[in-house]
């Protein structure tokens, strides 16, 4: 062969290969989700956890940041001191940090942020758990926060790594629902409503050299089998919370995907109006329980994935104190109860279903299980935004939903919740786990709250919901288990 053709052959072969080369290389990334975000996209106003799912850590951040395995690092501060009494933090906050439209980050955006978290009207569901606790914000200089804690919180520094406390800026958050600012490594780019919202890389940040992706899109997908099918079909490249275990043996055979199964924060439960007729009576909450069989419903609704639980925290929780067997199926127990109470049967309520499959299949099951008691269950099913205009704000009999915020019990101190559950006994025991900087110490009071919880049978808790992530192979970087409903996207890779 000629030498020139030799050398063409050769430049040919080489084209050929950077071509494939550059087929393997990606730059982008579809993720499937259950959930779309509802109303907006501020984690700091409204309680969809769906919101976090897409702006935490992505494109907001706060001033710790939560890993995977629960731990606390820095992240828009790059450092802090507690004095020993536990009530005073100073955080050293990172120099050189801009919003995504360029406007500098310092001291005064975080004192803007918690402020408007406190302020009268604030909707941040951790704003009597975490902000109303803190009596001053100082601020010496730019690059220094001290907050003083009216009581000493022992996880505040978990808190500060919520998506409740991520840090916005005053010129742009009126607008952060529909168009999130922050200073993460993605940018929000456009949301199509009912479809997707898609995230474009901030070359600007900070770390940028190591974020591999250029675009992330996620694309809302509620029903189960139509995630399958998306998946399938290379439609989504991976769905961080996979919602249909039935389908978890089709793809851990298949050999273009990779299955991790963790766990989260998730305590799914049958959510009671402790404020409605007859559901204020104790021994009908009771009864409810003890006719609802949580093995058949983990076993009919999660392909027997999810470890059961009797009261408001997860196996792995620190403290965790495994209380099913003070509410064990027992169908007679629960038609002596409802006889007790009073109560004249058949007893009519409404079940009102979410859309994910762990309350649209397990409330099946759920229903049949209370009417063999006598408790004649009428399924509601709606859509996200319906369940957050409805069961969220009070407006319901009996909902299943799985409640993933971490260390969440403090809302049961919070008599307008949507449990409508109003106990002074429960209240000093919170306080006196707030009060408390000894770990022992609140280790025990932790048990004593699941006790409280489950004598006074609040609700009627089921099982630790489990996460399944299901990817393409050679996609990297999902997180396997939740300690927050968050997605780590500077970690993403192929």
């Amino acid at each position: 062969m000629p030498r020139f053709s030799r050398l063409l052959a050769f430049g040919l072969l080489a084209a050929l290969a950077a071509a494939a080369t550059a087929q393997v290389r990606k730059d982008s990334v579809v993720l499937g989700m259950t959930l779309e975000p509802a109303p907006g996209l501020d984690p700091t106003m409204a309680s969809a956890t769906s919101i976090a799912e897409v702006v935490h850590l992505g494109v907001l951040e706060g001033l710790t940041r939560i890993a995977m395995d629960g731990s606390v690092s820095p992240l828009l501060a790059e450092g802090w001191s507690v004095d020993p009494d536990g009530k005073v933090y100073t955080f050293r906050l990172r120099r050189g940090v801009k919003f995504h439209d360029g406007e500098a980050f310092d001291a005064s955006d975080v004192k803007f942020s918690f402020e408007r978290a406190k302020a009268e009207g604030s909707t941040n569901k951790a704003k009597k758990s975490v902000f109303d606790n803190i009596s001053r914000i100082a601020t010496p200089d730019a690059y220094t926060v001290i907050l003083v804690l009216n009581q000493a919180d022992g996880n505040f520094l978990f808190r500060m790594g919520e998506a409740t406390a991520v840090i916005l800026d005053p010129k742009s958050a009126p607008g952060v629902a529909a168009r999130p600012v922050g200073t993460g490594p993605f940018r929000f780019q456009d949301w199509k409503k009912g479809s997707s919202i898609t995230l474009i890389k901030n070359p600007e940040y900070r770390h940028a050299a190591a974020v591999k992706m250029k675009k992330v899109s996620f694309r809302f997908i509620s029903d189960p089998s139509a995630q399958v099918a998306a998946l399938l079909a290379g439609d989504i490249d991976g769905m961080p919370r996979f919602g249909a275990p039935q389908n978890l043996a089709q793809f851990q055979a298949d050999k273009r995907f990779t299955v991790a199964t963790g766990g989260t924060e998730g305590k799914t439960l049958v959510a009671i109006n402790n404020k409605r007729k007859p559901f204020d009576d104790v021994r009908v909450r009771r009864a409810i329980a003890a006719a609802v069989d949580r093995k058949a419903v983990i076993d009919g609704a999660m392909e027997g994935h999810g470890a059961p639980i009797g009261s408001h925290l997860v196996p792995s929780d620190a403290g965790y104190v495994d209380l099913t067997a003070a509410s064990p199926h027992d169908p007679e127990k629960a038609r002596r109860l409802l006889k007790e109470a009073g109560v004249a049967l058949p007893l009519n309520v409404t079940l009102t279903l979410p859309p994910p499959q762990y309350a649209r299949k397990g409330g099946e099951i759920v229903a049949a299980q209370l009417a063999k008691v006598g408790i004649v269950a009428k399924i509601e099913n709606v859509e996200w935004a319906q369940w957050l205009a409805g069961p969220f704000k009070g407006s319901y009999d009996l909902t299943i939903i799985s409640h993933v915020e971490p260390l969440d019990f403090d809302r049961y101190a919070d008599p307008d919740y949507y449990w409508g559950y109003d106990s002074k006994a429960f209240r000093a025991l919170l306080a006196q786990y707030n009060a408390s900087t000894d770990p022992k110490a609140r280790l025990e009071v932790v048990g004593d709250i699941q006790r409280r919880l489950a004598d006074d049978q609040v609700n009627a808790w089921l099982f630790q919901l489990p996460q399944f992530a299901v990817a393409r192979k050679p996609l990297k970087g999902l997180w396997s288990s939740s300690p927050i409903f968050a997605n780590d996207l500077a970690a993403l890779s192929w």
